[in-house]
């Protein structure tokens, strides 16, 4: 048997674990100049610099002679600078050669438009280079290869790591100063319980941040992000759920009983339910009867897959229970269309409902109010306005929050805490990766419809540049002529708003570097311009968010009746607005937009029985190097299919990016890959739900430092639960 370890170990492991918190800036070769660049680099602490792991490796493992290097293949080969050689060929094109060698022969390498590297490297330096090898003019050569310059000092091994820096800081101190932390934090004690990590077959958190940073093999490199993804993984989930459970702890759930007015509204349907809706229904329907469980639900669907049917008949179960329901939409453009939608359908099943929104009269208001505290209100429609202090329920038992990342974590929890263990229900039409949804939607049981019950005619989608915008123009006017509407979106509203350029559109010109500047077309304009110089016979007006609500909602109503013809927007348009009339959308500045969102534009069109046209006008080149904008829009000309589109997008930006979690609330991974991880994400998922059936708030002693964790990531989540 093991003997148990000395206190004096015991007392090292914990000082050098505390040591992970202390100051950067107080580590080995960190100097005033560097502590500065850590700080631009967002590093403050030992553990700051210790997650901020290497872009990329080095390995002079597999490095090959110059004799060796492949041509026409990516090869790796470690040489002497000979020469460098600076060249203008033409204004504003400046070249820097840089021939090296080896005992077996020459290689050139080019570098464009990085006058810089010609102070970095000096005849006698030992460089590595690695690139694609071609010949030409009588020697192998790399453009624009990934460099080295290798310190002795630095290299530790055949595998050297080539961390982000920025200015003050090179890549050879970041080695030094990164080895210098390791050696500080050491044989760190693992919040992972050692069962945890042998049973998942992972390596020691001390182990893990020595082998991301200095590997003596590619194979550490993938077993030690391994480790920290799951690691990361586990105690997101563990965050997120304990976000709930605090809340909901002592709490009895509301047993909802469906009965005679959920039968009523599947009656008052005007289809029948898909297989997918059914199955949603069903889920929805055990978790609200449940009286030891209050539901925490994500329905998750596509554009017009029939997400508010399924919700409809959670609301009509909460009338069978004779209490209350609140639905929030972000918007009051989609919180009128539920009441234009689902109300009716409501009111044939015998259930009461009121629209609530910031435009909604005083005497309403008033009557509204006083309705929904005496309980003969069942359902309460919304936006923000429904968060107000004099909006009180008499007993709220369901809470539904409709493109719930629009919301903030602390509004979803500010609404639910009118009615005492409130069942959840939120739903998105942004479609989300599996992967998304299982890590940062952990506190949430998730409901997915694919398919659309009723298909519609569907939606042809075409990029154009500006040379063919006539192409588009000629779609809307044969669709005004046949009696149809159209939707014209822009980015900004007034042309004001943004000077800003796109950066990830290629420069019109690559010669000169930098990025081109494009016209950002904004609402104002394009509603002056379209109204007086291309369809100045048509009825045109505008729709965005600085109007007044009434505006809004009356601009809205006259779209619905026909009595414009063409909607010039911005995204406010994305969720809620459902004119099946409108067979035509043109999407200025396509590559300002993420593909959710232009998804869910286009979503707007081919809804009903008429096919729709989605024209997305763009300056993103289809010439020279692939821009993720482009990459964006190509996807969607050859995809409808919302969640293999939610794949793509995942590749092509950061998983915050798509959701906004930076700003409502949420968090960004650091090690997680959602690409390549799904299984191990599944598995920390079902850890966490298994330590938390252990013990509920983690304060069992084998569970403590997983606790401690959390804290210090993600805050106290359990000073409520200690009554703290």
């Amino acid at each position: 048997m093991r003997s148990a370890p000395a206190i004096s170990d015991v007392s090292l492991r914990l000082e050098r674990t505390c040591a992970l918190g202390e100051a950067a800036s107080r580590l080995h070769f960190v100097s005033g100049a560097r502590a500065q660049a850590l700080d631009r680099l967002g590093v403050a602490t030992c553990l700051d610099l210790l997650e901020r792991i290497p872009h990329r490796y080095l390995d002079f493992s597999h490095a090959l002679s110059v004799e060796q290097a492949p041509i026409g293949q990516v090869a790796t080969v470690v040489v002497n600078v000979d020469r460098i050689v600076e060249k203008r060929p033409r204004p504003r094109m400046h070249i820097t050669e840089v021939s090296a060698l080896d005992a077996t022969g020459v290689i050139v390498a080019t570098f464009f438009k990085q006058p810089w590297i010609a102070q970095q490297l000096a005849p006698g330096d030992r460089v590595a280079l690695h690139g694609k090898v071609e010949f030409n003019y009588g020697f192998k050569r790399m453009q624009a290869p990934l460099y080295e310059k290798i310190d002795e000092r630095s290299a530790t091994g055949s595998i050297v790591p080539v961390h982000s820096v920025t200015e003050g800081i090179t890549v050879a101190w970041s080695r030094r100063i990164v080895a210098s932390a390791l050696e500080r934090v050491s044989e760190v004690c693992d919040p992972l319980p050692a069962r945890l990590r042998a049973q998942r077959g992972l390596m020691s958190r001390g182990r893990a941040l020595r082998s991301i940073h200095f590997p003596r093999q590619m194979a550490d490199v993938r077993l030690a992000r391994r480790r920290l993804s799951y690691e990361e993984v586990l105690l997101l989930q563990l965050a997120l759920r304990l976000r709930n459970d605090v809340d909901l702890l002592g709490v009895r759930a509301v047993a909802h009983t469906p009965a005679r007015h959920v039968e009523a509204l599947g009656r008052a349907l005007p289809f029948s339910l898909s297989d997918e809706q059914e199955a949603c229904v069903g889920e929805i329907l055990t978790d609200m009867s449940d009286p030891g469980h209050v539901m925490n639900r994500l329905l998750l669907g596509d554009v017009g897959t029939g997400k508010t049917a399924v919700a409809a008949m959670a609301l009509a179960c909460v009338a069978d229970t004779g209490t209350q329901a609140c639905v929030m939409a972000p918007t009051s453009v989609l919180a009128q269309q539920y009441a234009v939608k689902t109300g009716p359908l409501l009111e044939q099943a015998g259930v009461s409902w009121a629209l609530l929104t910031g435009a909604t009269p005083q005497a309403e208001r008033a009557r509204l109010l006083e309705n929904l505290a005496n309980g003969s209100l069942d359902v309460l429609f919304g936006t923000h306005a429904v968060l107000s202090d004099d909006v009180v329920f008499k007993s709220l038992s369901l809470v539904v929050i409709d493109e719930q990342h629009r919301f903030g974590v602390h509004q979803r929890n500010e609404l639910r805490s009118k009615g005492e263990g409130a069942d959840l229900l939120v739903m998105t039409a942004t479609p989300i990766p599996r992967t998304l949804a299982l890590t940062v939607y952990g506190d949430l049981d998730t409901s997915v419809i694919r398919k659309r019950p009723v298909p519609g005619a569907g939606v042809a989608t075409k990029v154009l540049t500006e040379a063919n915008r006539d192409l588009a123009y000629e779609a809307v006017g044969k669709a005004l002529a046949e009696g149809h509407q159209a939707y014209v979106v822009c980015p900004l509203v007034a042309p004001s708003d943004s000077t800003d350029e796109l950066d990830d559109v290629p420069a019109a010109r690559a010669d000169e570097g930098g990025r081109a500047p494009v016209r950002l077309h904004s609402v104002e304009e394009e509603l002056a311009r379209l109204s007086r110089e291309v369809f100045p016979q048509s009825r045109v007006e505008a729709l965005h968010g600085r109007m007044s609500a009434a505006e809004k909602e009356r601009v809205i109503d006259a779209f619905r009746a026909g009595e414009i013809d063409i909607l010039v927007s911005t995204t406010v348009v994305e969720v809620g607005v459902d004119v099946p009339n409108a067979t035509v959308m043109v999407i200025e500045n396509g590559e300002r937009f993420g593909l959710a969102t232009l998804h869910q534009l286009r979503g707007r069109v081919g809804r009903g029985k008429h096919a729709g046209s989605c024209y997305i006008m763009t300056y993103a080149k289809r010439s020279g190097k692939t821009s993720a904008a482009h990459e964006r829009l190509e996807a969607l000309e050859k995809s409808s299919d919302g969640f293999e589109l939610a794949e793509i997008d995942l590749r092509l930006r950061h998983e915050g990016e798509i959701l906004g979690f930076r700003q409502h609330g949420g968090v960004s991974l650091r090690f997680v890959d959602l690409e390549d991880d799904a299984q191990l994400i599944a598995v920390a998922r079902d850890d966490a739900r298994t330590m938390l059936r252990y013990s509920r708030d983690l304060s069992a002693p084998a569970l403590i430092p997983v606790r401690q964790e959390i804290v210090r990531r993600y805050g106290d989540v359990f000073k409520e639960v200690s009554g703290g």
